[in-house]
């Protein structure tokens, strides 16, 4: 943790005298994490910071990199008071009053850009992203305000979802930009393969799918680090879900597909820097678990789909809790990308009733299933 207000601790890849925990696999080297406006340093030139998030995941890391005489910045947190008068605290303190010069998501949902658009007019600082997440984070900005598209009620229908709940939907729709800055009117674009230079060191761009368009994680070969965003979390698994603007898509293919490559590609000893849950070593056997986590999740869900079922009738066997009403079009989004991808590879069908509605049924033979396999 911070010494305090101002400072950061030099903590680097365990130090003597620095104790470290290890869970199912995993190191988690650094300690207790910052307070908001604090700052732990990673290794030379790079800090950990973190920001309140108002929701059950309460947080989100946020990295900053020395760039020269200023900063590059990973990240930003949501567009709300609490986070930016922690960016306060933390520009007067542990970034020691110097000016950001780059601001770097990893993707476009509002805990990562939330700030992107406010921190990069403060600093006249560029924003670099990929393309297909600046594109989709401007046209979800497009949509705030905006009434509820009624050409996407079907879909939610044929999910299962009832008269009142789609009407909550239609009330709740557009919310993105209530906790999103305007973002730039350009960007600078970052793609697969690509080497930047921060300062002294180069980040070599590593893209995943499947939680989002074309989410960027950043290596450095030489430090041994790498700012994982959202693809690699240590506790948790990113949601992979399916939205009425592309209903047939397989967003749980492209993310397992690129589970895999990293695993193909990335040393078991990085630090892997996430933007929930506290840095850690142990990439391979993380990925190995987050695959491993949905094949299972496949596995009961085929032996659900012995009998017909809605999407919204497949929840316990992919959630470990209850689905209430806060998180229901996340756990829907969900069900219907692991539906999908077993459809598209011939595992179960579908079979719209009259009234709109979506029934899944599994192809195979109860008892082949059950053994673990499908025919």
């Amino acid at each position: 943790m911070a010494d305090g207000l101002g400072t950061a601790k030099q903590v680097g890849a365990q130090p003597d005298g620095i104790a470290t925990m290890a869970h199912r696999g995993l190191t988690y080297p650094l300690g207790d994490p910052p307070l908001p406006g604090q700052a732990v340093t990673v290794a030379p030139g790079v800090l950990w910071l973190r920001l309140p998030l108002p929701m059950s995941l309460n947080h989100i890391n946020v990295y900053a990199v020395r760039d020269g005489d200023g900063w590059s910045v990973i990240d930003t947190g949501v567009n709300l008071a609490d986070s930016r008068a922690a960016w306060d605290m933390a520009l007067a303190g542990p970034l020691e009053g110097r000016p950001v010069r780059r601001v770097i998501c990893t993707h476009m949902h509002p805990d990562h850009i939330g700030l992107a658009g406010w921190l990069c007019a403060r600093f006249d600082a560029p924003l670099v992203m990929t393309r297909l997440e600046y594109v989709t984070g401007r046209m979800l900005l497009a949509d705030t305000g905006r009434p509820a598209p009624e050409d996407a009620v079907p879909f939610l229908r044929a999910a299962g979802w009832d008269a009142d709940r789609i009407e909550t939907w239609r009330r709740e729709f557009g919310q993105f930009g209530r906790i999103v800055a305007p973002l730039p009117s350009g960007f600078r674009r970052m793609s697969e393969g690509d080497v930047i230079r921060i300062g002294t060191g180069d980040w070599r761009v590593v893209i995943g799918q499947g939680h989002s368009p074309e989410h960027a994680c950043l290596w450095n070969e030489a430090q041994g680090l790498l700012l994982g965003g959202d693809q690699i979390l240590p506790r948790i698994s990113s949601n992979v879900s399916v939205f009425p603007t592309e209903p047939d898509a397989d967003p749980l293919g492209d993310w397992l597909a690129s589970l895999e490559r990293m695993k193909a590609l990335l040393p078991d000893e990085l630090l892997v820097l996430p933007s929930h849950g506290e840095p850690f070593i142990g990439v391979q056997p993380r990925l190995d678990a987050l695959i491993r986590g949905h094949h299972t999740a496949l596995k009961r869900l085929e032996r659900t789909l012995c009998q017909p079922s809605r999407a919204i009738d497949v929840f316990p066997a992919l959630f470990a809790r209850p689905v209430g009403d806060g998180v229901v079009g996340m756990a829907t989004g969900e069900a219907l990308a692991h539906l999908n991808y077993l459809e598209q590879r011939g595992r179960v069908s579908r079979t719209r009733d009259a009234d709109g509605v979506d029934w899944w049924l599994a192809t195979a033979q109860p008892r082949d299933i059950i053994d673990g396999e499908t025919a």
